[in-house]
């Protein structure tokens, strides 16, 4: 069974939305903001100007995605990214799968001269906070991370 982390393309849009879904109204318990809007936020990411969605496949089926949006450090005066959304299907969480989107999103910060990368999880997390704290992220007052 392959693996492939990739970066969101036009023909993701329908599959990404329903994993938009899940972790929006299945996993956050918020409102569905509407089709359309998901789907203006896809296309907008994937022009790359504000962010960037990765998705992670598995057997030709879209398994989790995360975002990353494009800001600036004024500590830094240098640019950096928020990973807003970290996300996969239950059976992959904890997997193979988990580690390398984030790896991915880490890596193409880095690569493209972010200064960081940082990130909030909610409080009552505390499987993710275990997985970034593994991962050497540097937790900050509000459970907030940082990494590079």
């Amino acid at each position: 069974m392959s693996l492939l982390i990739r970066c969101a393309e036009p023909q993701d849009l329908l599959p990404l939305s329903g994993l938009m879904h899940d972790y929006i109204v299945g996993f956050y318990g918020n409102p569905w903001p509407g089709d359309d809007r998901i789907h203006n936020l896809i296309r907008s990411l994937l022009e790359r100007q504000a962010g960037v969605q990765f998705v992670a496949e598995r057997e030709d089926a879209l398994i989790g995605f995360a975002t990353l949006y494009f800001t600036y450090s004024t500590m830094k005066a240098n640019p950096i990214t928020i990973m807003n959304d970290f996300f996969l299907l239950e059976p992959y969480r904890g997997t193979e799968a988990e580690t390398r989107l984030f790896t991915h999103c880490r890596s193409f910060s880095l690569d493209n001269g972010f200064s960081y990368m940082s990130w909030i999880t909610g409080t009552g997390n505390e499987r993710a906070q275990r997985f970034f704290d593994e991962a050497g992220a540097l937790r900050g007052s509000w459970v907030n991370y940082s990494i590079i």
